[in-house]
């Protein structure tokens, strides 16, 4: 995080003007703010106030220019499937303002209580009720910034990224298989859309028994199924006790599959060729602020199936 950024974003007048604009998005809705500000989130590319009100905490996110378009993102999916996010009590999107309903508790806090990772069933089913309702606005979303990683551009893109002297000889060598992997999925015809791209236990809460999806900031425009490669490969297989492969995720891929397309049943054959790209997509998703070493351990995970 540099200097600027820090600044950025504990500049008085930025503050006062956020708090600004969150009263008067509570006095729209009648309500009003009980007390101070806090801001427990400051990174590089965003950040984050409580506002305590009468009715329990409201959250504002600012982002940087880069990603004002999170705020379309959720926009239109609090537009189109509400029940899967926090309410959108409003937003700003020249400035990449939002101000949402209180999300509930961290799905990683909720799952060590149950000791079940039963709920994602029902997220993995909510994503795919996401990637259907958002694939109308995929144009619109590429046109506002999200970044493009659908398949056409996969392989071309990969090429480029492992040319760079940071990356090992033999992730250049693989060039030829994302292709081969691009054309294998792109015989089953699956709409490209809407893709969160960092689907884990720390993005998900759940709140009055709803399991709700958050922080759009890294999603993209992408090939749908990409989304099962962080959160089941880099998630649930590693089970409670955090052991490579202790869960069976094909469990959780038919939750998915089921909601998505449950008259298809040969899209469980696109599954393993969607998980090794996903990671592809996954480290060219703004690989720079990524950095090389987590950059690497994502080339791991399509190539070898593991972190190291």
């Amino acid at each position: 995080m540099t200097s600027d950024e820090l600044v950025r974003w504990a500049d008085p007048a930025f503050l006062a003007e956020a708090v600004s604009w969150v009263d008067q998005r509570l006095a729209d809705l009648g309500r009003e703010r009980s007390g101070d500000v806090e801001q427990p989130h400051v990174r590089s590319w965003s950040t984050v106030l409580r506002v305590p009100t009468a009715d329990g905490p409201v959250w504002f996110k600012a982002n940087t220019e880069a990603l004002r378009h999170e705020v379309l993102v959720v926009d239109k999916v609090s537009t189109k499937v509400p029940e899967r996010v926090p309410a959108l009590l409003g937003r700003d999107l020249d400035r990449g303002w939002m101000l949402m309903a209180d999300a509930g508790e961290l799905l990683r806090e909720v799952v060590v209580e149950e000791q079940s990772l039963a709920r994602w069933h029902d997220v993995l089913a909510g994503a795919a009720d996401l990637h259907h309702a958002l694939e109308p606005d995929v144009e619109e979303l590429v046109a506002a910034g999200l970044p493009d990683l659908r398949l056409a551009g996969l392989a071309d893109r990969y090429a480029e990224l492992v040319a760079q002297d940071w990356v090992e000889p033999r992730f250049r060598d693989a060039v030829p298989l994302v292709r081969e992997l691009v054309d294998e999925l792109a015989s089953y015809d699956v709409a490209e859309t809407l893709q969160h791209d960092d689907l884990h236990d720390g993005q998900v809460f759940v709140k009055d028994g709803r399991n709700l999806i958050l922080d759009w900031g890294d999603a993209v425009v992408s090939h749908p199924f990409f989304t099962m490669s962080v959160t089941l490969e880099g998630g649930v297989a590693w089970g409670l006790d955090d052991v490579a492969d202790s869960e069976d995720i094909w469990p959780y891929v038919d939750s998915y599959l089921d909601r998505y397309a449950p008259g298809r049943p040969e899209l469980r054959a696109a599954v393993p060729p969607a998980l090794r790209l996903g990671w592809v997509c996954r480290v060219l998703n703004n690989p720079e602020v990524s950095g090389a070493e987590r950059n690497n351990v994502r080339l791991r995970m399509f190539l070898d199936g593991e972190p190291e």
